[in-house]
């Protein structure tokens, strides 16, 4: 198997199985064991596809009568990123390829098709459509939905931030080593770790395996987007607190939790799945954060003993996840309408939650969502119920502020995952 290959076939599991790309490129890496280069490449080419799909298809469209085998069509895009979008790949190598893909894959009447396509293309011009739904690969709904969010001034640069593929965040474990020793570890290792513009204790990784790292089999860090580590620096939470993480797996704003709890207190980790338990626990574990206890637990489902109980809640809740779409590029192509019926559920969730909040304590809400009707709608509809809870205001590394209790991230702004966070302090 080579880097194309490997690509086409995760292609492929996502449009016939219904496959996550990050998961279903980590299997099949996996599987084919590509060098290091083989695997950057694949891995660029499998988001770079998903990334722009609807700006390739409307590249190849002229070209193109009748309806294509589906396979086909998969081989196409892939072939048309690399001579359209990629600047190192040589024409003939992507055309040859992807006709040889076709013999493999198809037959050989698509693969003529395959190459006729590609010749045409080639000798075309290559032109970006105005339509920003074309020319960022964002179906025309959501794109509507996202004008709503942000606003036209800030739509184009959000869309466009949507199509970078991150860094890798990593937070280093301070209870075990410091900053400047993991950097230096994993520089060793031969990793292209630098520090984090503006949060401490946070490395910015380009390339590489992370859970090939020793310095990651000894617990010495673990990924986390710094919007989420942001979410549980508003909690302030210090040593000796007893802690509810209610939406836990697969575990970051937990460990996050203890660690800036200096592994001292109690933090009970729940999750709906048993099986996210089990991650919870395996990841604490190597981290070596022993007041971590998992727990499988519906986050909606009352636990009468625990009102009251905890000096803060972290209440990350299930989202449309619109927050990451430049991880998870294929989010932006799921059916916007099962998402309608999520403020509920949300609500729902932060309204048990509630109950466990000592009087004092402090109740975050979070998600990885930048729409206003899972995040100030949620919270407003709370606060009608509530009156025993305010908005806290809370500052944070960066220059990052909620006055009002409330803060929403912009990939386009922060360079991090759109996200939200509200801390609300339980009054008497």
């Amino acid at each position: 198997m080579n880097a194309r290959d490997t690509a086409l076939a995760v292609l492929i599991a996502c449009r016939r199985d219904g496959a996550w790309a990050d998961g279903a490129l980590k299997q099949q890496l996996a599987r084919d064991r590509l060098d290091r280069r083989d695997a950057a490449l694949a891995t660029r080419l499998v988001y770079g596809v998903l990334q722009n799909r609807l700006l390739l298809d409307h590249w190849l469209a002229p070209f193109l009568r009748g309806k294509l085998q589906p396979v086909v069509q998969d081989i196409l895009r892939l072939a048309v990123y690399q001579l359209r979008l990629m600047d190192k790949i040589p024409a003939n190598a992507a055309v040859n390829e992807a006709v040889e893909q076709a013999k493999r894959q198809a037959n050989p009447k698509a693969a003529g098709l395959v190459n006729a396509v590609l010749r045409n293309l080639l000798r075309g011009e290559q032109t970006l459509p105005e339509e920003l739904s074309l020319r960022y690969s964002h179906p025309q709904p959501l794109v509507a939905l996202l004008r709503e969010a942000v606003g036209e001034d800030r739509l184009e640069a959000l869309l466009q931030s949507h199509n970078r593929t991150p860094e890798t965040a990593i937070q280093v474990n301070t209870t075990l080593a410091t900053a400047a020793a993991v950097l230096e570890r994993l520089n060793e290792e031969g990793l292209d770790a630098a520090p984090h513009p503006w949060l401490p204790d946070c490395l910015l990784l380009s390339g590489g395996s992370v859970e090939g790292s020793a310095a990651y089999r000894d617990g010495l860090f673990y990924v986390q987007d710094p919007a989420a580590r942001l979410a549980v620096l508003a909690a302030e939470l210090r040593p000796g607190l007893r802690v509810l993480d209610c939406c836990a797996a697969p575990g970051g704003k937990s460990f996050a939790a203890a660690i800036a709890m200096e592994n001292r207190g109690e933090i009970t980790s729940c999750d709906l799945h048993a099986h996210k338990i089990a991650l919870i626990e395996k990841g604490a574990a190597r981290l070596r954060l022993d007041c971590i206890r998992a727990l499988q637990q519906d986050a909606r489902a009352v636990r009468p003993e625990w009102r009251g109980q905890f000096d803060a809640v972290l209440c990350d809740v299930p989202c449309s996840g619109l927050g990451v779409i430049r991880k998870k590029p294929d989010i932006r192509y799921k059916d916007l309408a099962p998402l309608e019926a999520l403020p509920t559920i949300q609500l729902d969730i932060l309204r048990t939650q509630a109950d466990y909040v000592k009087p004092g304590g402090v109740l975050v809400y979070s998600t990885c969502t930048i729409l206003p009707r899972e995040n100030e709608g949620v919270i407003a509809a709370f606060l009608q119920e509530r009156s025993d809870y305010a908005p806290e205001a809370f500052t944070l590394p960066g220059g990052i502020a909620g006055p009002d209790g409330m803060k929403t991230l912009l990939p386009c702004e922060e360079d991090t995952d759109g996200f939200f966070i509200c801390k609300l302090r339980r009054h008497s």
